[in-house]
């Protein structure tokens, strides 16, 4: 299992746990899309799993290879300064481990026109 990818989805998190819709709907799709791999979202505040418990969820099932996708519109604060804080314990916890972390999902040109797409179909402009 060490050669299949573990996929974490890094989200905010909020108080309402239907906030992780969308992100648990995505990891849904996901795993659809790569059954071989080890897919889950991990959340900075208020939902479970943190990132270090999703991390270890994929050690524990064999995989050394973890891409971490932040599901963020944009990098502020929370991607420049908070998930550098967390992964460096965990990169220095698991040196045989390679972390990558993958721009933002709203810096994707396709997803930006995705977006775009859903708000002119909402607005009855998209026809």
């Amino acid at each position: 299992m060490s050669g299949a990818p573990a996929v974490i989805l890094f989200a905010h998190g909020a108080r309402d746990p239907r906030w992780a819709e969308p992100v648990l709907a995505l990891a849904q799709r996901l795993r659809q899309a790569l059954p071989e791999a080890f897919v889950q979202p991990a959340f900075l505040e208020f939902l479970a799993p943190s990132l270090s418990e999703a991390v270890d969820a994929a050690l524990a099932r064999g995989h050394r290879r973890v891409t971490l996708i932040p599901v963020f519109i944009a990098v502020g604060g929370h991607l420049r300064e908070d998930l550098p804080r967390l992964l460096a314990p965990l990169r220095a916890a698991y040196p045989d481990v390679s972390f990558e972390v993958l721009p933002a999902l709203g810096e994707s040109e396709r997803v930006r026109e995705a977006m775009a797409a859903t708000v002119l179909e909402w607005i009855g402009a998209g026809e």
